[in-house]
């Protein structure tokens, strides 16, 4: 768990871990896999994924609000190589102010 705040806090300075255990929890096995623990930016499969996943079922986002925050997501972390799931998520959370929902 410490691995996830400390890559958060590059992006955002107060981490509410009750979220992020959340996440971790909701992300289950997926994240014990070095591939899936990670967001392909470059994949638009994925991307839709990630919007029809998490940001639908667990954040109950519409799929156009979802679209923006996963635009704004990877604006906010296209500096990183590696993009781990849980930061992501977190931050599109937080970017739709539905971190309430996950804590």
């Amino acid at each position: 768990m410490e691995n996830y705040l400390t890559d958060l806090r590059k992006y955002t300075p107060n981490v509410n871990e009750n979220a992020v255990a959340a996440i971790v929890k909701y992300c289950g096995i997926a994240l014990r896999d070095a591939d899936s623990s990670l967001v392909s930016a470059s994949s638009r499969s994925e991307l839709a994924t990630v919007r029809d996943g998490f940001a639908a079922k667990k954040l109950g986002l519409a799929a156009d609000a979802a679209d923006a925050a996963i635009q704004a997501v990877l604006e906010k972390m296209k500096g990183a190589q590696r993009k781990q799931r849980v930061t992501f998520y977190y931050l599109l959370a937080e970017a739709t102010n539905t971190l309430g929902k996950l804590a």
